[in-house]
């Protein structure tokens, strides 16, 4: 997966996030959890832009970092929001799986990186 569909499919999963938030009912726990995972959500996309502009590769490995951190956020929010029943949980497993993907493939993004960086040491 190149850049380019990197940063469309994090902006696809920040729309996403939105419109669940937007479909909540409305209740203190859902405005809770709504403005908790719409931090989180949205902030992997902006985290992976940044990233791409970073002025070192060290750079761009701690803001992909952040960005890996925001997912887990994100997978924690989707647990709550099923768990407690405020939406079906089968309405949230897409968004669940799509999220432990962009982890995963932003994981595994910082690995070869950082084993780019070590070699270019030796």
């Amino acid at each position: 997966m190149n850049s380019d569909e990197l940063r469309a499919r994090t902006k696809t999963f920040a729309v996403r996030i939105i419109k669940l938030v937007a479909a909540m009912p409305r209740s203190r726990a859902s405005d809770v959890l709504g403005r908790q995972i719409v931090k989180s959500g949205t902030s992997i996309g902006a985290n992976y832009r940044e990233a791409l502009r970073a002025s070192s590769r060290r750079h761009f490995v701690t803001t992909l970092e952040i960005a890996i951190r925001e997912g887990e956020e994100t997978l924690y929010w989707l647990e709550l929001l099923a768990d407690s029943q405020l939406i079906k949980p089968s309405r949230l497993s897409d968004l669940t799986r799509e999220c432990n993907e962009l982890v995963a493939i932003l994981t595994a993004t910082v690995v070869s990186t950082k084993r780019q960086i070590r070699n270019q040491k030796s």
